[in-house]
């Protein structure tokens, strides 16, 4: 369950074309953690902005900014800010959980006898695997920049992990989930 979430879009206003009465400010956020997509109310008079890192938790007390978490979303729910936010705010974190996602590379292994977890990276095709496999065999990984210097051919690995995160928070239809809770 998450703990914190970060603003992607704050509406004050509340959502476009819901009519005046039924207005109440609004605000779509991310979680910390799996990557969850939430629609959130916020307290009255609760200042916020985007990138914010709020408090979702149970813990009523510790809810400074957020009333409560309204419902689950879906990223075609978000609207065009909070898509554009969430890619910022997804690869922020990867560098903020850096040892989280080298641990990744460093423990993925074979999904089956011709498939390896790593082929879900976008980008990591057959010839990379091989240069990957064979340098880690060599000793584990400790950082990106460690990833990029001993595997030359993979020049951004935070990159991959960025757009595999994106890929399973946009595709509903997805048949693997590598790193987002459903």
């Amino acid at each position: 369950m998450e703990e914190y979430a970060y603003i992607l879009d704050y509406m004050p206003q509340g959502l476009p074309g819901t009519s005046y009465a039924k207005r109440s400010p609004i605000c779509y956020a991310v979680g910390e953690d799996e990557f969850k997509l939430f629609e959130l109310v916020p307290k009255e008079g609760a200042k916020i902005a985007i990138e914010d890192r709020v408090y979702i938790g149970k813990d009523g007390k510790l809810r400074s900014e957020i009333d409560h978490v309204k419902r689950r979303v879906s990223y075609k729910d978000l609207t065009g800010t909070a898509q554009t936010e969430l890619d910022y705010l997804v690869q922020n974190l990867i560098k903020k959980n850096e040892d989280r996602y080298v641990k990744f590379f460093n423990d993925a292994g074979p999904i089956n006898i011709k498939k390896h977890l790593l082929e879900e990276l976008p980008g990591m095709g057959k010839k990379t695997l091989e240069d990957f496999l064979k340098e880690r065999r060599l000793g584990k990984f400790t950082s990106f920049e460690d990833i990029t210097k001993r595997v030359p051919i993979l020049k951004s690995p935070e990159k991959l992990i960025k757009e595999r995160i994106m890929l399973e928070i946009s595709d509903d239809e997805r048949r693997r989930y590598i790193f987002i809770s459903k």
